[in-house]
């Protein structure tokens, strides 16, 4: 049941993006490492960064950490309420504008096929203070910042391809979507759906608690100040989940 409703969701993300018109291309390279590190039965902490480059990796793009205090509330579902700081770069000023972000996470996963493969959805809601930045006699300078409110959901598919020395080693397919979607009357995009991500590609998992994966990375932004950007992007990611508590 749940795989038929991921591909009828893909098809909407599909579907969605090949109509739109007008769009700009362009294309990145991502560097993320998410880790999230259980110190007792219930409690934890989760840490993120981004690095957003060019496809010549020569200009940083954007550049994001969060952190996060986790609870677990079984061995596949956890909350986790976080703070992130967010820097990205306006090509048309040459500068940086900072961004603050409070969020808050719903996470469940499942098994399937003989528990070889898993699904896992993820709700996050964003609460997100914008610096908004504008030149004044030729200097670049801040006009303080705009609230916005969003949620995110992502759904994201681990297939199992081949094992390498052990059932706990293995080469897995990746295929994940996350749909962002705009909340609220607020000044900083009045588009619905405020972006996309969808990324195919490949992973290593190494005794269940590292992981390292590279893919395909297609974002559709939906600002209702310019065109829609589609990025093509190479996505490399480390993910660790580890158990600090002890025995």
């Amino acid at each position: 049941m749940l795989n038929k409703v991921y591909f009828i969701f893909l098809f909407f993300i599909t579907s969605y993006s090949l109509s739109a018109q007008g769009v700009v291309s362009n294309q990145n390279v991502w560097f993320n490492y998410n880790g999230q590190y259980k110190v007792s039965q219930k409690w934890g902490y989760q840490l993120e960064a981004l690095f957003r480059l060019d496809n010549q990796l020569q200009q940083n793009l954007q550049n994001s950490f969060k952190i996060g205090g986790v609870y677990y509330l079984s061995s596949s579902q956890n909350m986790t309420l976080g703070y992130a700081l967010v820097n990205t770069y306006d090509s048309s000023l040459l500068k940086f504008y900072k961004e603050n972000r409070l969020w808050e996470q719903y996470f469940i996963s499942s098994k399937w096929n003989e528990a070889k493969n898993a699904t896992i959805h993820r709700f996050r809601l964003e609460q997100r203070w914008i610096e908004k930045l504008s030149t004044v006699d030729g200097t670049v300078v801040s006009l303080g910042s705009f609230y916005q409110n969003r949620l995110r959901y992502q759904n994201r598919n681990l297939i199992h391809l081949v094992n390498l020395k052990s059932n706990n080693e293995e080469i897995y397919a990746v295929v994940q979507d996350e749909i962002f979607v705009t909340v609220g009357t607020n000044s900083g995009n009045t588009k619905l759906i405020d972006q996309n991500r969808f990324l195919i590609g490949i992973g290593l998992n190494y005794n269940n608690n590292i992981r390292f994966e590279i893919g395909y990375l297609n974002q559709i932004m939906n600002n209702c100040y310019t065109d829609k950007v589609m990025i093509h992007s190479i996505s490399i990611s480390l993910l660790q989940n580890l158990t600090l508590q002890k025995q």
